[in-house]
């Protein structure tokens, strides 16, 4: 070896052992879908050209990071520097002085691209504050073979009494197959977003335009009533422990006739972990009959930094390599087009070669435009919101009103007795938050 070239491999050494004496270390806190695992797995794409970023992962259960993030921002804890919230929570916190602008993203970064419907969900007055990761409405998942052998055909935008003739028709419950899967978890986002979309679509609301709650109205009965039949008489055992990712499971492994859901669920039904991924159709979200509303649904999980962090230069790097075209790219690099993040860019949807593998792309995008979150419902309402009510208290209500729902389908109290104390408790919150105002 030449003096020289020792030379040079001593302060190549050297360099690598600077650059990680002084790398910084970014905490991101997100959930544990199967997206922010795979955005994991790709993360080694962004350390080599950020050596001197480190990333720390805190994965949590749904439920439970609601809970973290909402304590740590609010007490200024500044325990993460890039939060994995929802489009209930950006604006919410952008007022409150949370959350950084995102108005200042990196060059090539084409926020113009992001969809009208997905942006304006996470803006305050046209500024961003947070990312998109990915965006979704929902939709219904079916077995088109079950649906055949039944001798049914499911129609592009079904009523529910067409979802439940189906339902019954494709339950075989000594072969484990369950006619409709459904979440039953308890939670604001998990049982309750369903729920809410459902009757919206059964012509309910939350609050009448006084702000009163409406639980014992006959539009929350009858939503209720056939939720809870659909669920004990065709759905599977334990439905109550049921959210999200227990029944994309259930689907994958063939136990369920249709699955009504979050439509960012179509590329895992149809991906290579799904046993029935050759046999799975897709439709609007129901309607109840003679009601024209398909339920609104639009969430989008995105990546925001909180006023709180020291570190907002190397976390905005971050958050914009994670929801940029180019990573969008990486995806379909290492697992092909079909599981890229969908609903947060109208490139994507431009894409010949994504829609060439993405069958369920078209139903996707029209039903996450379809929603009108200033009208979810048929009647006049006081609020904004889709499978949520945009208010600050809607975290607490909607968990507390979810346990009640998910209790009536454990079977420890009735679907009466559930909405009655769904009305109270609601009652009792709001008018302690002081509503109306």
């Amino acid at each position: 070896m030449t003096r020289l070239t020792s030379a040079l491999l001593g302060a190549t050494a050297i360099c690598a052992l600077s650059a990680a004496v002084h790398a910084e270390t970014i905490t991101i806190a997100t959930v544990n879908n199967g997206d922010m695992i795979r955005m994991q797995g790709l993360t080694e794409d962004f350390t080599k050209d950020h050596p001197d970023i480190e990333l720390e992962w805190v994965t949590l259960e749904e439920n439970v990071l609601r809970q973290r993030v909402t304590t740590d921002i609010a007490t200024k804890g500044g325990q993460y520097d890039v939060l994995t919230i929802g489009n209930y929570e950006v604006p919410i916190w952008a007022k409150q002085g949370w959350l950084l602008a995102l108005d200042d993203m990196p060059e090539g970064y084409d926020a113009a691209d992001l969809l009208p419907a997905i942006a304006g969900g996470i803006s305050v007055d046209g500024t961003l504050y947070a990312a998109p990761f990915y965006g979704e409405s929902a939709m219904i998942m079916y077995r088109t073979d079950l649906m055949e052998k039944a001798g049914m055909e499911m129609p592009t935008s079904p009523t529910w009494s067409q979802v439940m003739d189906a339902a019954k028709a494709m339950t075989d419950k000594d072969n484990e197959i369950y006619g409709i899967c459904l979440r039953g978890k308890a939670g604001w986002g998990e049982n309750m977003a369903f729920i809410t979309a459902m009757a919206n679509s059964y012509g309910a609301r939350w609050f009448d335009m006084e702000w009163k709650p409406e639980f014992t109205g006959p539009q929350w009965t009858a939503t209720l009533t056939d939720y809870l039949t659909m669920m004990n008489e065709y759905g599977p055992p334990g439905a109550s422990s049921n959210g999200f990712n227990e029944n994309l499971a259930l689907f994958q492994q063939g136990k369920c006739g249709m699955w009504i859901d979050a439509t960012v669920a179509a590329s895992f039904v149809t991906g290579p972990d799904s046993t029935v991924a050759d046999s799975v159709g897709f439709a609007q979200f129901p309607n109840k009959d003679g009601i024209d509303n398909h339920g609104h649904w639009l969430w989008s999980w995105n990546l925001a930094i909180p006023a709180s962090s020291a570190k907002a230069d190397a976390a905005k790097a971050f958050v914009a390599w994670a929801t940029s075209k180019h990573y969008t790219e990486l995806v379909a690099a290492n697992e092909g087009w079909a599981a890229a993040p969908p609903g947060t860019r109208k490139s994507l949807y431009d894409n010949p070669e994504y829609l060439k593998v993405a069958p369920f792309a078209e139903m996707t995008l029209f039903s996450i435009d379809a929603v009108d979150t200033s009208a979810p419902s048929v009647q006049e309402i006081p609020y904004t919101g889709s499978q949520f009510v945009a208010i600050p208290e809607f975290q607490g209500i909607g968990t507390a009103v979810g346990q009640q729902f998910a209790a009536a389908l454990a079977g420890q109290v009735t679907a009466e007795q559930a909405l009655q104390s769904a009305q109270q408790l609601t009652e009792r919150e709001m008018r302690k938050a002081g509503y109306p105002k």
